[in-house]
């Protein structure tokens, strides 16, 4: 990490809007200090929304919904920076979230047997100057699942908590032969573009745009 964003960072206060115990262990690694406040955000999709739009609109909601929160605890200390991300899995133009039980867990997991497909996470830094969204996206290549296999891994229960209804750095990994893209944005948090997004956002708190609620979409 660049020493003068290190520093920078370190001169703000870093909230992780998810309760995600992935995203908390990626951010923890990439050697970030900060607090973790889950967001309560409805994450239904609305009406001809595509995957890419659904993950970076959450992301900037779950993001902007707890610096609301805490968005006082500025005028005490340090600026603040609330960091949101979402992650779906889009399979035959279907876009899969966590799946609501057993049954939808098969399906999904059925669906993306022998296939291709991507996952796709929005990330959202949010600060009094706004907003600084992102997208990632990675292609999943995954082998034709044996149906006791799939059966085996459904009685873990670990499909109930993962988007698309696998999680790449568990059981099923052993179908998962090839990805093209970044491999942390599968488990659930692309480190380098959300450092690049952290690094934007600082960047904006020195320079603030004359509307808070301005959003910057980084290409």
């Amino acid at each position: 990490m660049n020493l003068a964003f290190r520093l920078r960072i370190e001169s703000t206060m870093l909230v992780l809007a998810s309760a995600s115990p992935r995203r908390k262990e990626l951010l923890t690694q990439a050697g970030l200090t900060f607090t973790v406040e889950a967001s309560e955000v409805l994450e239904d999709l609305l009406p001809k929304e595509t995957a890419a739009d659904y993950v970076s609109r959450l992301a900037e909601e779950k993001a902007r919904a707890v610096f609301e929160r805490r968005k006082s605890a500025e005028d005490d200390g340090d600026p603040l920076i609330v960091l949101g991300a979402d992650t779906c899995v889009l399979s035959e133009g279907e876009i899969l979230g966590k799946p609501r039980n057993r049954e939808e867990a098969r399906r999904m997991l059925q669906g993306i047997s022998g296939r291709t497909h991507q996952v796709l996470t929005g990330i959202a830094a949010v600060t009094r100057a706004g907003a600084t969204v992102a997208t990632e996206i990675s292609q999943v290549t995954v082998d034709l699942i044996d149906p006791d296999e799939l059966e085996t891994y459904l009685d873990t229960g670990e499909p109930l908590d993962k988007a698309g209804a696998y999680g790449i750095q568990g059981y099923a990994a052993r179908w998962i032969p090839r990805i093209e893209g970044c491999y942390f944005n599968v488990v659930g948090l692309p480190i380098a573009r959300t450092m690049d997004i952290l690094a934007k956002a600082n960047a904006k708190l020195a320079t603030p745009p004359h509307d808070p609620a301005a959003t910057v979409v980084v290409p």
